[in-house]
């Protein structure tokens, strides 16, 4: 069954997120926009997706638990999972290797925690935008101990993507796909891994509308993964 996705979204928990980037707010437009799975990836951190899942427990919308890290080379990769508890236990390992720098919320934004019906309930204080310990090999390793999914993130920019740091991707890390956030910049890396266009959102209107989608066996996130995890086409 083909589903529409956006594997790359961000809450109100990441500096740069827009204050509108509730719970709910993502699921219902999310919805509205014709979406079937998306993914919730705020930075180096995974403390609202719980909320997200939540939100959309009695929707058809099927939410996967992940988080979007920033390497010790300043890499962004998606990192993604079929359950809660292994995204908390990177979590933790990620949260306690990022520099203990206080966020300043006038100048990169607030980073707020949410529950399912969209209440504030806290605020994170340790910038989370920062680069955290893991570089992107142990970060590959440890998301692969755990039973992941990794991919880099939006290759074809010219910052915080592994061309742009490392100047190609190392054959050593066994990727299987490859998100590229540009459609129109899909370059020979489409020969060798799946190629995924999500939003990267952190407004409502930058998430994907009903355009890109996988071809899974079912509508689990666990069917999901699995498809992500193959060397066939998405």
């Amino acid at each position: 069954m083909n589903l529409y996705y956006d594997f790359h979204i961000h809450t109100c928990l990441s500096p740069c997120g827009d204050e509108d980037m509730t719970p709910n707010n993502i699921v219902n437009m999310a919805i509205i926009k014709g979406l079937d799975v998306i993914a919730i990836t705020d930075h180096n951190s995974a403390g609202n997706v719980k909320a997200c899942m939540d939100a959309a427990k009695e929707t058809e919308l099927l939410v996967i638990p992940g988080m979007e890290v920033t390497t010790s080379e300043e890499i962004h990769a998606v990192v993604l999972f079929d359950n809660l508890d292994s995204l908390k236990t990177l979590e933790k390992l990620i949260y306690d290797s990022v520099p203990n720098v206080k966020n300043k919320p006038d100048i990169f934004g607030r980073q707020i925690f949410m529950d399912s019906e969209d209440n504030e309930v806290g605020e994170e204080e340790k910038l989370l935008i920062t680069a955290c310990g893991f570089d992107i090999f142990s970060l590959y390793k440890k998301v692969t101990e755990l039973g992941g999914v990794i991919f880099p993130a939006h290759i074809d920019k010219s910052s915080f993507s592994i061309l742009s740091n490392l100047g190609a991707i190392p054959r050593e890390l066994k990727f299987r796909a490859v998100e590229i956030k540009n459609a129109q910049k899909c370059t020979e890396y489409a020969l060798d891994y799946k190629v995924i266009h999500s939003s990267d959102a952190h407004y409502l209107w930058d998430i994907s509308e009903r355009e890109n989608y996988i071809s899974a066996d079912g509508k689990s996130i666990s069917d999901v993964l699995y498809k992500l995890q193959q060397k066939s086409t998405i």
